[in-house]
C-alpha cells in the first residue's frame, strides 16, 4: 500500500512538473512602442495630459505566431514600462516631477498602468516606471490601444521634447487550450 502511494505521489509531482514545463510554451511577451511630444511650458507643478495616437494591438497575429487564440488567454500583465528621451539629443527627465500613464481601449474604461512620482533631478535621459499589478487581456484583445500620459513639470521647458514609451506586456495562455 505505501508503495502504490509513493509511486502516485511521484507520478502527480512528475505531472505538476511537467505542467510548468508545457506552461513556458504558453506565455510570451507582446512589445509596443510610441512617442509623445511635451511642448514647451509656461507654469510649472500644473499637470497637464498628452495623448498618444491610437496604437495598433496586432494582438490577433501575435496570439497567432504563438499558437494561441484570443478565447484562449488566461492573464495579459504589463511587466515593464520604460520611457526615453528621444529629443533634444542632451536632454533628460530632470525636468519631471511626476509622470502617470494611463490606458483606453474602446469600450472600456481608462485605467492607470504606471507611475513614477518625485521623480530625482539627476535621473538621465531614461526611466522605469512602476506598472501597476492588473490584468490587461481586455485592453490587448482590442484592435487599438491609446495611452494618456499625464505630466507635472518642476521645471520650465524652453523646447519641445519627443519621449519614447516602450511597453512590454506578457501574456499566458491556457495549456492545450485546457
Amino acid at each position: 500500500m505505501k508503495k502504490i502511494i509513493g509511486t502516485i505521489f511521484i507520478l502527480s509531482l512528475l505531472y505538476i512538473s511537467s505542467c510548468k514545463k508545457i506552461d513556458k510554451y504558453t506565455q510570451f511577451d507582446i512589445p509596443y512602442n510610441t512617442e509623445v511630444s511635451i511642448p514647451p511650458t509656461l507654469g510649472i507643478n500644473l499637470p497637464f495630459n498628452i495623448f498618444t495616437p491610437d496604437i495598433e494591438t496586432n494582438s490577433e497575429s501575435s496570439f497567432e505566431i504563438n499558437d494561441t487564440r484570443k478565447d484562449l488567454i488566461e492573464e495579459v500583465k504589463l511587466t515593464s514600462i520604460k520611457m526615453n528621451v528621444k529629443s533634444p539629443s542632451d536632454g533628460d527627465f530632470s525636468f519631471l516631477k511626476s509622470i502617470i500613464i494611463y490606458l483606453s481601449a474602446d469600450g472600456l474604461p481608462e485605467i492607470e498602468i504606471a507611475r513614477s512620482d518625485n521623480i530625482p533631478s539627476d535621473v538621465g535621459n531614461e526611466l522605469n516606471l512602476d506598472p501597476t499589478n492588473i490584468d490587461f487581456q481586455e485592453y490587448i484583445k482590442k484592435d487599438q490601444i491609446k495611452l494618456r500620459v499625464n505630466t507635472v513639470t518642476d521645471q520650465l521647458l524652453m523646447t519641445e521634447y519627443t519621449l519614447g514609451i516602450e511597453c512590454i506586456f506578457h501574456v499566458d495562455a491556457k495549456i492545450l487550450g485546457i
